[in-house]
């Protein structure tokens, strides 16, 4: 499934108050791997933005007046979304904003386009409790550099996210494979598989396959702060 990363970046904090969007930004993965098949549009929302939404996004009103208004790009963006899972950081307000656009024109909301959202946000909490899991602390607890944000972009702020979405979910759950109830209660009728009748062959890794795994440890431990297992007892 194609994941697309998406942020927003609006007049204000309510869209049924009246607030709109002004800037949209994608980033396409496929198999976890950024594609380069992005977009990004710069929108006029009809309004000024509120000050405090100026002080973080540094987006003038004079900046936007000749941008093209939200029904002028939805087609593009919603045939761009079509069956993707999407992915955002908080997602409820992006989600909010881009359902009023939508309702606006005459249109359904975002859910009967995309196959999925998922909220990067919740995910992290569940991740990290009772820690900050804003977008600027995740950069810094996963080493996703995030030097040249020094206000808040919807493109940026959706390249960043993919980052740190890769690095979130790269992880297994859990390394021991499921056991039925049935299994776990001695149930004599549950199926027994005698593995020592299977010859199983021995794979050895390649230079590269090495030197990848290799690579992976290193910012596993990076994103860990030099806390992992391997590097403690290897000291």
């Amino acid at each position: 499934m194609r994941q697309i990363v998406l942020d927003t970046e609006t007049t204000g904090l309510s869209a049924e108050n009246g607030d709109r969007i002004i800037e949209i930004g994608c980033v396409e993965l496929v198999a976890r791997k950024l594609t380069g098949n992005n977009r990004h549009f710069y929108l006029n929302p009809e309004r000024d933005s509120h000050e405090d939404a100026l002080k973080v996004h540094g987006i003038s009103n004079e900046f936007l007046k000749d941008k093209p208004k939200f029904v002028a790009v939805a087609d593009e963006l919603l045939e761009y979304l079509q069956d993707a899972e999407i992915i955002i950081h908080n997602a409820p307000f992006d989600v909010s904003f881009l359902n009023k656009e939508l309702e606006l024109i005459g249109r359904p909301p975002i859910k009967h386009c995309v196959a999925k959202v998922t909220d990067s946000l919740m995910m992290a909490k569940e991740l990290f409790p009772g820690k900050r899991n804003s977008l600027d602390a995740l950069c810094d607890r996963l080493d996703v550099d995030n030097s040249g944000r020094t206000l808040h972009g919807a493109l940026l702020d959706a390249e960043l996210l993919a980052d740190v979405y890769i690095n979130l979910t790269r992880g297994q759950n859990a390394l021991v494979m499921e056991v039925s109830d049935s299994a776990r209660e001695g149930d004599s009728d549950a199926p027994q598989i005698d593995l020592s009748t299977f010859d199983l062959p021995l794979l050895a890794a390649n230079d590269q396959e090495i030197a990848d795994h290799e690579k992976l440890l290193v910012d596993i431990d990076k994103a860990s702060k030099g806390k992992t297992v391997w590097r403690v007892l290897a000291a």
